[in-house]
């Protein structure tokens, strides 16, 4: 009989931080995408008044989406269709567009973009969160369609 795999979580961190630095890993180099993340961490400290850990999970809220559009092949045509997204899928998308918004940032260390972009996106500000406006304001523009949702 195999063994339950235990899954580790360091004390100082919780499921969402470390599935933030699992994603943002490459090449497998989990040591180094958990040290750009905890050096991010430690700017936010100096920059704001709050807490890291809540700018962080704000920043996250913030960048949230609660609509997105998908394709629907209708007849000949395809239109763009608003439907809610799934909760883990928001997750996965706001973490997703955190880092790709870090990653766009260019002239500084990654855990400085991080960081950055970490208290714009908690602010309502930065990339991410324009983001998340942009694919809300093309559900809220393809409204029409949400008939010929499943």
């Amino acid at each position: 009989m195999p063994k339950p795999i235990k899954k580790y979580i360091p004390q100082d961190s919780d499921v969402v931080i470390e599935k933030f630095i699992n994603c943002m890993m490459s090449r497998g180099k989990k040591s180094v995408a958990r040290g750009i993340f905890w050096d991010a961490m430690e700017i936010m400290k100096t920059r704001t008044k709050e807490s890291p850990r809540d700018v962080f999970t704000k920043a996250l809220l913030n960048v949230t989406p609660l609509v997105e559009v998908r394709p629907k092949r209708v007849g000949g045509s395809v239109y763009q269709v608003p439907v809610e997204v799934n909760p883990k899928r928001q997750q996965t998308l706001a973490i997703r567009w955190l880092i790709l918004a870090a990653r766009k940032r260019k002239g500084m260390p990654m855990a400085n973009r991080l960081a950055l972009e970490f208290l714009d996106a908690s602010t309502d500000q930065g990339d991410a969160f324009k983001t998340k406006q942009d694919v809300l304001r093309m559900a809220q523009a393809n409204k029409a369609f949400a008939h010929l949702a499943k």
